[in-house]
């Protein structure tokens, strides 16, 4: 969610670059002045000095600008791959993360991908700490490889066993066929599932998918990792087009199998 920062100091002023492109032009024999502009003459000029002063600061920008950078000028090398830069989820980061619904969690990106932002609606912010339907958690992308997000969805959801594992939940087809159009962002086919594995990594289980999805708003390739923990299950996705999909496979199933919870 990498997140926002405070409120830039000239964003209620509204004052961009372009306002100030123009020198200021002060005219090198000014008219005599009198009456009510000589009389107020001291506080025109303070005016006239903070205009000038802001036209030599930097512009400072707004908190949208901020989160549209490289995640590589701010997130901290990967340990165990130099080229990868390691995104680590904490409480200040998604409304379900501080309310506690979810556990921390943690995946490896290029240096060059940034964070996109996540529609309040879609954020689980209106909802927290009883959300009822899956929400997302994070996004970040590139345009030439591709996009990752994760989506949680309430346990009660998917069961009604409190702090279930995966397996508990059961198999991977039946965890798939319930959250898959939340990968591919409409319907889910279980023809387009083409793999299926499982992974435990410690304690925790992990089912792995591909899928082929000539009709997914998100791609039409997509891979998915999903675990339970807590109150939670989490789905990782990571989305391609046939382009992407050409160069970048390898990068993002490398993306996929870094995350864990």
């Amino acid at each position: 969610m990498a997140t926002a920062s405070a409120t830039p100091i000239f964003s209620a002023l509204k004052i961009s670059s372009s306002s100030f492109s123009k020198p200021l032009y002060i005219p090198s024999n000014p008219p005599k002045i009198s009456g009510e502009w000589h009389q107020n003459l001291p506080y025109r000029r303070e005016f006239l000095k903070g205009i000038a002063l802001i036209s030599i600061l930097p512009i400072v920008p707004s908190i949208a600008e901020a989160r549209e950078v490289e995640v590589g000028s701010y997130l901290p090398t990967s340990p165990s791959d130099p080229s990868f830069v390691l995104f680590k989820a904490t409480p200040k980061d998604t409304p379900a993360l501080r309310a506690g619904n979810v556990q921390p969690y943690q995946f490896i990106l290029p240096p060059t991908w940034k964070q996109t932002r996540v529609a309040n609606i879609l954020s689980g912010n209106y909802c927290q700490p009883k959300c009822a339907e899956p929400w997302v958690e994070v996004k970040f992308e590139d345009e030439k490889q591709g996009k990752v997000q994760v989506v949680a969805s309430p346990l009660i959801r998917l069961t009604n066993k409190p702090n279930a594992s995966i397996e508990e939940i059961g198999s991977p087809e039946k965890l798939i066929a319930s959250l898959g159009p939340f990968v591919t962002g409409n319907t889910y086919d279980s023809d387009e599932l083409l793999e299926i594995s499982v992974e435990k990594l410690g304690d925790q289980t992990y089912y792995k998918y591909v899928l082929e999805t000539p009709l997914a708003l998100t791609g039409s390739h997509n891979l998915a990792k999903a675990t339970a923990k807590g109150n939670t299950v989490i789905l990782f996705v990571a989305s391609a087009n046939e382009k992407q999909w050409s160069t970048s496979q390898k990068t993002l199933k490398a993306i996929l199998d870094s995350f864990q919870v």
